[in-house]
């Protein structure tokens, strides 16, 4: 078993890198996608939207899919659409194509890193959240350092395909590594009693029988609306800085693409440490102290920042290191309120109703930006951030306490 774990997380590690710099690379060519293709804000809307639509369809179908099947097929099948879409972006140089590669590749990334986080705890019995904390760790090495170069040496369409070429070779030797790991299935996953966290979290409610869990049960789940709401608030205040800060950045405050992508960089860069130097910690505080404690300090920096604007980025860009454990503790604490087996069907809804926040909001941001001016649509953010934070508290505190 020791041996399996050691092979699944070199796995794990090197895929995750691959997946980081997958996600974050968008948002910095998104200039040179508008220019290569010379389209507006609002037409590039639609490579942002049409990814998050992948989201939605790949979470909703794939945990349902590693729920009823067996998770290591579900897993691998996943990887290998993402490695799909690379070669679709290597092959072509048309937007239609483009807009299609986005699609697969950020559905089934999102997919696999959710994956990746339910089974940690599964194959990594002894401190999952520490373990998780530090997967993300190394996905943000890849977010930040892609970031950093691809803004620093980033020119051209060709750029693009080079940068995707090295994320090919990468998810290929980590799809190998994992094609020899043994995946705990559900007749073979620890107690539930095994996760020290649970018993910090508002008790989850009686379900039916799990074997029969279905979406219907994860929606009857009091905790479901806020959920929904708590990621899908987070989800537009993290992935605009992705997806939009670079253009923002250059169109409203005057910042070259090089210095837009270091604050880029740095709000990333502060997620990448926080996971590593926290890891410990949210083990020892638990998932509802930490992602109270941490939430608040984040929404504190990147409120303040944002309403500042251009005197703010930096503000912004350090709040970061108090983002870097939210979201895997979010993920994590989802499982604390429904049965095991349902574990992957109900993060899979969850994450995927949330990404509806990011369907909508990407489809009329690019607009505000044209109509309103970049630097006055960066102000919706903060607000976001808030009511992410407010969701928070009523979830943790209030509305599922019995």
């Amino acid at each position: 078993m020791k041996k399996n774990a050691i092979l699944a997380y070199i796995g794990f590690m090197v895929l995750m890198v691959a997946l980081g710099a997958s996600d974050a690379m968008r948002g910095v060519f998104m200039p040179i996608f508008g220019t290569h293709f010379s389209r507006t804000n609002a037409q590039l809307a639609a490579i942002l939207t049409v990814s998050y639509i992948g989201n939605l369809v790949f979470l909703l179908a794939g945990g349902r899919l590693a729920d009823r099947k067996k998770r290591k097929p579900a897993f691998l099948l996943g990887v290998i659409l993402w490695l799909g879409a690379l070669v679709l972006y290597l092959l072509t140089d048309n937007y239609l194509c483009l807009v299609a590669g986005m699609f697969f590749s950020m559905g089934a990334s999102t997919l696999t890193s959710t994956l990746i986080n339910v089974m940690a705890s599964y194959i990594f019995t002894g401190a999952p959240a520490a373990v998780v904390s530090t997967l993300f760790f190394i996905q943000s090495i890849g977010t930040t350092g892609s970031q950093k170069l691809a803004g620093s040496f980033a020119d051209s369409f060709s750029s693009w395909k080079i940068a995707n070429a090295i994320l090919l070779a990468l998810g290929a030797a980590a799809l190998l590594i994992l094609a020899f790991v043994r995946f705990p299935e559900r007749e073979a996953i620890p107690e539930r009693e095994a996760i020290p966290e649970r018993e910090a979290i508002p008790e989850r409610e009686a379900l039916p029988d799990e074997k029969s869990f279905r979406y219907r049960d994860a929606v009857r789940s009091r905790a479901f609306p806020l959920l929904v709401l708590m990621f899908g608030f987070y989800f537009i205040a993290e992935h605009s800085i992705m997806n939009w800060f670079v253009s923002i950045g250059t169109q409203a405050f005057g910042l070259t693409m090089e210095r837009a992508s270091t604050c880029l960089a740095l709000f990333f860069g502060g997620i990448m440490a926080g996971r590593l130097v926290f890891a410990p910690l949210v083990q020892k505080l638990g998932v509802r102290r930490a992602i109270l404690l941490f939430g608040g300090a984040a929404t504190g920096l990147y409120a303040v920042g944002g309403l500042l604007g251009q005197t703010g980025v930096w503000l912004l860009a350090g709040s970061g290191i108090f983002f870097s454990i939210l979201y895997p503790s979010m993920v994590m604490m989802i499982r604390s309120y429904y049965p095991d087996s349902g574990t992957a069907t109900a993060t899979g809804l969850v994450i995927s109703a949330a990404t509806l926040f990011d369907i909508g909001w990407n489809a009329v941001f690019g607009s505000l930006m044209d109509r309103m001016g970049a630097g006055n649509a960066y102000l919706f953010l903060p607000v976001a951030m808030v009511l992410f934070f407010a969701c928070c508290v009523l979830l943790l505190r209030k509305a599922c306490a019995r």
